[in-house]
């Protein structure tokens, strides 16, 4: 499983980015899908996911009300809208698929092929 994301770069506290994952070769209803980051020197956390099918969606506590995940079939694009953007947040942000259900995806755990990745610094 193959994925470009893009989206990344520099936004100061309080703005917003949307990052995009388009899969290459399968379509973003086939798999749940997982926006994972990963800050220096800390563990990856995973930040939402959205599952195969009906599109159930989840998020971390720490950005339930800020970040929107959101698929568009059409495009075969997942999105990560991130708003209210914390200096917290800086870190490289990758999408990952694994399975048709997000319940591994605080952790990465079951979502086994990972895109390379976009970066997010939020600064002032």
């Amino acid at each position: 499983l193959k994925f470009v994301e893009s989206g990344g770069g520099l936004v100061q506290p309080g703005g917003s980015l949307r990052l995009s994952c388009t899969p290459s070769d399968f379509t973003v209803d086939e798999y749940a899908i997982a926006w994972i980051r990963q800050a220096p020197g800390k563990e990856h956390e995973g930040v939402s996911c959205i599952e195969s099918g009906d599109g159930t969606t989840y998020y971390a506590d720490s950005v339930k009300g800020r970040f929107t995940i959101s698929r568009d079939n059409a495009k075969n694009t997942v999105y990560l809208q991130m708003d209210s953007l914390k200096p917290e947040a800086t870190a490289g942000y990758s999408c990952a698929a694994g399975g048709l259900y997000c319940s591994g995806y605080p952790s990465g755990r079951g979502f086994g092929s990972w895109g390379p990745g976009t970066q997010v610094t939020v600064s002032s």
